[in-house]
């Protein structure tokens, strides 16, 4: 048989052939019963499967990392040549073996010396050891923190950086699974928006039985149209028919209702139809990345318990120096951003097992904050959009006299129309936003100006419980 005199050419037409199975992928799939493999006849096989597959190793060794993957998904042949793992080792090696800063481990070490592994294996060792040096590099962006917040300042950076996204799978009654790909998202300051959307292939209100968050992170390779290796991380389960007990409306427009569930869910219900239009999460900064890579498919990452010392002189230990920031924003634009410090409660004023600290009195004009904007929630999937008003998402963090996060919070919440008001240096209308779970409340009044058209936040207390608070700082209160 006569082979052509040039690699390099036939080194082309693999790369050609990667770039058109990549182009192919982002079509819709075609049923056929052709396949290109050796129990073809060969009149029926390219020129290129025809070659032994010595000479096919051969031309595959000059490909980059990208290009093989690519080309691992054109067929059973090329899937299994792609993952020679001399190939890999190869590419592991040149990646790895003269990177000072990047030390093998013990495992790696002893791979590098058996040869008799399973297909496959260094393909994955390469990706597990691309994946935790770019981790290893990037997480030491995450140590400078804000001294407003308490936060990394470049989580959003982090998390872009590292290819972090987060997928949703829903589980009907009937057991049937649909993992969704994130539809749209927003980042603000220590939050970030999700929504999912489905067209029309989300069960029902009433049909759902799990939702399951996972982060994702995949490996940054060029092959655009084929899903990147990538390994998940799971985040929550929950169980919808014990979130639906606690579920509240929060608001609806003409098309949407708006259904909340703890911790911080908004599923969005067509009001005709009563099938499920949107499903929204939103989730703090805190411990995100974290959170969004360390846990496996089946378990969630498990923070480690970073107590304060222990103080045993201060009779008020654990009821000052707190810090606050609190950012409120629809899913579009941000609408406050405040910091508040050296919140306190005297151990006296500790009632119904909850600890009060003031943020905004309203006594205090000098305290009261305008807001930016409107207070509305805007919400879209697919074609159609929309808002709803009297609701946005809040998100606070509330920091320790030692500066580490206590509270952190990020939810939509509601605005209520109050029919007595509790300042009079404002005239008009008075709102309540009541945010509350097991650890703590948040009550913020608003009044509406209408000269200004524009909302003043009037009053901002926080509520903690005594039982968290015993707990976290070894009390007794």
């Amino acid at each position: 048989m006569n082979y052509p005199a040039s690699v390099t050419e036939l080194t082309r037409q693999a790369k050609r052939m990667a770039t058109s199975k990549a182009a192919v992928s982002r079509l819709p799939a075609v049923r056929t019963s052709r396949r290109a493999n050796k129990s073809l006849p060969a009149s029926t096989r390219s020129f290129m499967e025809r070659l032994p597959s010595e000479i096919l190793i051969k031309i595959l060794s000059y490909l980059d990392a990208s290009t093989l993957f690519s080309i691992s998904h054109i067929n059973k042949l090329f899937h299994q040549l792609a993952n020679d793992n001399s190939l890999w080792k190869r590419i592991y090696i040149v990646k790895f073996g003269k990177d000072k800063q990047w030390k093998l481990k013990c495992t790696d070490e002893l791979l590098l010396k058996m040869e008799d592994r399973a297909a496959g294996s260094w393909k994955w060792l390469y990706f597990k050891s691309v994946a935790a040096r770019d981790m290893d590099m990037w997480k030491r962006h995450l140590r400078h923190t804000s001294r407003y917040t308490g936060l990394p300042c470049q989580t959003e950076k982090v998390l872009r950086n590292l290819n972090i996204t987060w997928e949703l799978t829903v589980t009907d009654k009937s057991g049937h699974q649909n993992t969704l790909e994130l539809s749209w998202s927003q980042f603000f300051e220590t939050s970030v928006t999700l929504c999912w959307s489905a067209g029309g292939y989300l069960p029902s209100y009433q049909q759902i039985s799990t939702l399951e968050l996972h982060g994702v992170r995949r490996i940054a390779l060029n092959c655009p149209g084929l899903k990147k290796p990538g390994w998940r991380s799971l985040m929550a389960k929950l169980d919808m028919q014990t979130l639906t007990k606690n579920a509240q409306v929060i608001g609806q427009d003409r098309m949407v209702q708006l259904k909340l569930l703890p911790p911080g869910i908004i599923i969005g219900v067509w009001r005709d139809q009563r099938s499920v239009a949107f499903i929204m999460f939103t989730l703090h900064f805190h411990k995100l990345v974290e959170r969004s890579t360390q846990g496996s498919s089946v378990c969630p990452f498990v923070e480690p318990m970073d107590k304060p010392p222990f103080d045993d002189i201060d009779p008020e230990y654990g009821l000052h120096g707190y810090q606050l920031h609190i950012v409120l924003h629809s899913t579009v634009c941000k609408l406050m951003s405040e910091s508040f410090s050296q919140l306190f409660c005297h151990r006296a004023q500790i009632s119904d097992g909850l600890i009060q600290l003031t943020a905004i009195n309203s006594t205090n004009l000098s305290q009261h904050t305008p807001l930016s904007g409107n207070v509305t929630l805007p919400w879209r999937c697919e074609a159609l959009q929309g808002e709803v008003e009297n609701c946005c998402i809040m998100s606070l963090t509330l920091l320790d006299e030692f500066s580490k996060p206590f509270t952190c919070v990020s939810s939509p919440v509601s605005m209520k129309l109050e029919k007595t008001p509790i300042s009079y240096d404002h005239d008009g209308e008075h709102y309540l936003i009541h945010y509350q779970d097991s650890d703590a409340q948040v009550k913020m009044r608003l009044v509406w100006m209408k000269e200004q058209q524009q909302f003043v936040l009037v009053s901002l207390v926080i509520y903690l419980s005594v039982c968290n608070v015993n707990r976290h700082f070894g009390r007794d209160y």
